[in-house]
């Protein structure tokens, strides 16, 4: 995968002045080997954080190492004041985790109380208005706190994603989406920033792309990938030079950022001017790392970026669609589980799926765009969507969107793919989603969320979940049963 961040993580003792400093040291040592053993990459920084020289010390030496994220780490009690300086200083995300006590035989001579200190350090952190990660049981034993460690890493890249993230828009917002119409204020208030383009400058550069160099391999790329699935060979090298102009773009363009995803308008003009759809070049973006959300939904494509992130696999946006026939439940019984009809719908949309994410596909053309534009004719223009069944498996909906009054709000649900033949055109799915009907009325509908989810391939909500709290969002809706959450947790229309 490009364009998401590399993590190196760092983890640095804290030691308060009364207790063994040793014992940070030691402890810290034995978490380093239980990563090592769970094969968890982190650095160990050799200066142990008893006071703000230290601190000093220790971001020195961080730099230097090149760390991006930081587990400040309680062998014992811990100062405080030095270690919540520590972690507002320091760039990139950090995480506050602490020792448990190791046996009976050291509680006379060789206690920590780092029990006691975490509770300290985020009282400390909360005055400094710091977002630290703190895991839901924060103390534990090296292995245990190794695997906090390791569930840390994925919530690190998202931040850091998020921290380099420029959003490359072309079009106008289609009046007729309206829901894909969400003020940009939230953006900066992330640190995420926009280029908004019109769809002249899109013609402008596709039609600069002609002969571009890279054609020829982009097409070579498409027929190994297609194989006998490729019944448009001519399309190939227009969808190719319209790739390339992408990837030069985005190359060009990305200034003081460091990842750049895409929002495009993709119809109903974009055909007869292109002519071609550009679906399938956006499932070949996704598979690299750069989704490219359909209908200039920004806020669709921050939400692919958030997932391609968390789980360093491409992503894709689909529609919540539709139902799911009462006679194609009863004929899949045996795929269904504790799944009832209204908890399922189909995912939709019209070929973006990276194909690594299909069960199976096919080059086509856009059945709706094809009536309307071409009624009567052989496809032409609206050819180019990458069609066929999203591959079944573990699946996450997500979105991160803005109000109209710029507040931040997201939903997290997660659920399955059903491995049930959806019998229609696109790429398309049916879902299962535990007590999807109230989710769908009491989250999708009443807080009014567009029709755009994004999609995870995997349960990723406990991560997505904590990214929204380390971004401060507040307004979380998450489908998770109520017994598997803590209290703070669960949305008050699910209690």
């Amino acid at each position: 995968m490009i364009n998401i961040p590399q993590v190196k993580l760092g983890i640095v003792a804290v030691s308060r002045d009364c207790f063994p400093l040793s014992l940070s040291e030691q402890r810290r040592k034995a978490v380093a080997a239980a990563c090592t053993e769970k094969d968890i990459q982190v650095v160990e920084l050799q200066t142990i954080i008893e006071n703000e020289n230290d601190v000093v010390k220790a971001l020195a030496e961080a730099e230097q190492a090149g760390i991006n994220s930081l587990v400040i780490y309680l062998g014992n009690f811990g100062p405080e004041g030095p270690l919540s300086i520590m972690a507002q200083r320091f760039a990139g995300p950090t995480m506050f985790v602490a020792a448990a006590e190791e046996a009976t035989a050291g509680l006379k001579d060789a206690r920590g109380d780092a029990y006691c200190g975490v509770l300290n350090a985020s009282y400390s952190a909360g005055l400094r208005n710091l977002a630290v990660h703190i895991p839901e049981y924060p103390v534990g034993t090296p292995s245990e706190v190794a695997k906090m460690i390791g569930d840390f890493v994925p919530v690190s890249r998202t931040i850091l994603g998020l921290q380099g993230l420029k959003i490359f828009s072309f079009g106008p917002r289609p009046q007729d989406f309206v829901a894909c119409n969400a003020p940009i204020k939230a953006l900066f208030d992330l640190g995420v920033e926009i280029m908004e383009n019109s769809e002249l400058d899109l013609l402008d550069i596709y039609q600069a792309a002609e002969g571009h160099a890279d054609i020829p391999k982009i097409v070579a790329e498409m027929e190994a990938e297609l194989g006998d699935n490729n019944p448009y060979p001519d399309l190939l090298p227009k969808l190719a030079q319209y790739e390339a102009a992408l990837l030069d773009f985005h190359a060009a363009n990305m200034g003081a950022s460091t990842f750049g995803v895409f929002a495009n308008k993709c119809w109903p003009s974009f055909e007869k001017f292109f002519g071609f759809v550009p679906c399938y070049v956006n499932a070949r973006l996704a598979q690299r790392g750069i989704p490219v959300a359909c209908e200039v939904d920004i806020y669709g494509a921050l939400s692919e970026y958030m997932i391609t992130c968390a789980t360093n696999h491409p992503a894709t946006l689909l529609d919540i669609n539709n139902t799911v026939p009462q006679d194609m439940v009863e004929a899949n019984a045996a795929v269904m589980g504790n799944y009832t009809a209204k908890d399922l719908f189909m995912g939709f949309h019209c070929g973006n799926t990276a194909p690594s994410c299909m069960k199976n596909s096919q080059l086509r053309f856009q059945k709706i765009m094809h009536s309307l534009m071409e009624p009567g004719k052989e496809p032409d223009i609206t050819r180019g969507t990458l069609e066929g069944q999203i591959k079944p498996g573990e699946v996450t909906l997500f979105r991160l969107q803005s109000t109209a009054d710029t507040k931040l709000c997201a939903y997290v649900a997660q659920g399955d793919i059903l491995d049930i033949d959806p019998q229609s055109f696109g790429a398309i799915a049916a879902f299962g989603i535990p007590e999807m009907q109230r989710f769908y009325r009491h989250v999708l509908v009443e807080k009014r969320y567009p029709h755009h989810a994004g999609i995870a391939f995997g349960h990723v909500a406990k991560t997505l979940y904590q990214v929204l709290n380390l971004l401060g969002v507040s307004d979380i809706d998450y489908n998770q049963p109520a017994q598997e959450r803590y209290p703070n947790e669960i949305p008050s229309v699910f209690l």
